[in-house]
């Protein structure tokens, strides 16, 4: 296995994504385009699972290693909290399907005034449960990005990009004997940063 900071930065970074291509699916009420459906719900489940057996694959394998580099704890802690969230969001959705299964078993006597009130309920508890599910997603997220980080350093990340470098260039030299240099005379513009 290889177990460098900077490969399992990439793993860590990867499964970042991951969380934020979910996030990203999660319905919209009210869009035309990603309102809630039940089949689109129990795929995203689906994916959640998925999610979390990769994320429990990726301790397992380094928890299993016999030789483990010294940053390995803190990536198998990363991965096994991400977890957490992943499950959150999972559950959130699981409650959204729930709804959206009440919403269709009423839609007949929808124009009840009981059926309305719990209709319009069941829309409430959706709409936070989908709130919490972006929540979710978006700390677990930011959790791997950030661990990311802890474990490969960007100045390491920097040197491996530039032994990577197809167009490696070095730092101009003293310009040769006898040659003239062009001093840039100084500027009378004020600029503002934003």
């Amino acid at each position: 296995m290889d177990n460098t900071p900077i490969s399992d930065s990439l793993a860590l970074r990867a499964t970042a994504s991951a969380f934020d291509a979910q996030r990203g699916k999660l319905p919209v009420p009210g869009d035309p385009h990603r309102s809630p459906d039940a089949v689109a719900v129990a795929r995203q489940i689906s994916e959640l699972g998925k999610l979390i057996t990769g994320l429990s694959d990726e301790v397992l394998f380094r928890a299993a290693d016999q030789d483990q580099a010294p940053h390995t704890a803190r990536v198998i802690t990363n991965f096994a909290a991400a977890v957490e969230p992943a499950g959150e969001a999972a559950s959130a959705l699981g409650a959204v399907a729930h709804q959206l299964a009440f919403l269709n078993q009423t839609e007949s006597v929808r124009d009840q005034p009981d059926a309305r009130d719990a209709r319009e309920a069941a829309v409430r508890v959706m709409e936070d449960a989908l709130v919490t599910a972006d929540a979710a997603l978006h700390d677990g997220a930011n959790s791997l990005y950030s661990a990311s980080a802890t474990v490969s350093p960007p100045f390491v990340r920097l040197q491996a990009a530039r032994s990577r470098s197809t167009t490696a260039t070095s730092a101009p030299g003293p310009p040769p004997p006898g040659a003239t240099t062009a001093v840039a005379a100084p500027s009378d513009r004020i600029t503002r940063g934003r």
